[in-house]
């Protein structure tokens, strides 16, 4: 398993149609995300989804947080 994080929230859920995720699963406490299992997530890469290192994870994590305080 693993997170998928996106620069937006709409980039994300449209990652998320594309690759069959159901909305429900969408977490939107603190850093909106899902959770998806490995075949997902090649399935993201292949659709155009790019990984990341922990460095970038971190950024958008802050991009959401401050964000979501102002």
């Amino acid at each position: 398993m693993c997170h998928m994080l996106a620069d937006s929230v709409s980039e994300l859920h449209e990652m998320a149609d594309k690759i069959g995720l159901n909305r429900t699963w969408f977490q939107s406490h603190k850093t909106p995300h899902y959770d998806i299992c490995k075949s997902k997530r090649q399935l993201a890469i292949k659709l155009g989804a790019v990984e990341v290192n922990r460095k970038k994870v971190v950024e958008l994590i802050r991009m959401y947080r401050s964000e979501s305080s102002e």
